[in-house]
């Protein structure tokens, strides 16, 4: 009778120290990227604002009185604020990040001040006659909002909002007869190109 031998387990190609520790690297990046970034800025929403922007500066175009401007450029703020916190909420809940916890806390208490304050000169500035000054307030505040809220997302939002507030620097000094133009060039190119932008690189 043969002698039992010892049973051998399979032998495994044990994992390399290197490989096990950029894994572990790999996750622990993830994990802080998840836990401070807010990622749930919606690209397509930007286009569709974008959309909307364009045309409210050709309706406003021709309008002839300061009231029938205003309502139209108001109207669009609505819609383009209703489209984003919608796009926003459907993305947050499909990758899983609170909108009202962590980042997304940040990301509101950073972008809200500065769109309250754009609220409060709207209506100063327009009982005071100064409706000119309008565009280059709203581009100013606006990008202020995306870059102080932006601190708390990808990298790409607040470089957007730097952009809203280079326009906003040349609407405030331009030709009152600019104005349409230069918020088409900001709340309509300008999301349509960093939206598309961030759909293509952020998951949408």
């Amino acid at each position: 009778m043969l002698p039992a031998r010892p049973l051998r387990r399979a032998e495994r190609k044990p994992i390399a120290l290197h490989d096990r520790a950029m894994d572990n690297l790999r996750f622990i990046r993830e994990t802080m990227e998840r836990s401070t970034s807010f990622t749930a800025v919606s690209g397509m929403s930007g286009v569709a604002m974008g959309l909307v922007a364009l045309a409210a500066a050709w309706v406003a175009s021709g309008r002839s009185t300061p009231g029938t401007w205003l309502l139209t450029w108001l109207s669009a703020a609505l819609l383009s604020g209703a489209v984003a916190l919608w796009a926003m909420i459907r993305k947050a809940r499909a990758i899983g990040l609170p909108l009202l916890k962590g980042p997304g806390w940040k990301f509101a208490l950073g972008f809200s001040p500065p769109i309250v304050v754009g609220g409060l000169l709207t209506a100063a500035l327009f009982r005071g006659g100064f409706v000119q000054a309008l565009p280059g307030s709203w581009l100013l505040l606006y990008g202020t909002a995306v870059v102080t809220g932006g601190a708390f997302s990808v990298r790409i939002v607040p470089l957007m909002g730097a952009g809203f507030m280079t326009v906003g620097a040349v609407a405030l000094f331009a030709p009152a007869s600019w104005g349409d133009a230069l918020m088409a060039m900001g709340f309509g190119v300008l999301h349509i190109v960093f939206g598309f932008i961030i759909w293509r690189k952020h998951g949408g």
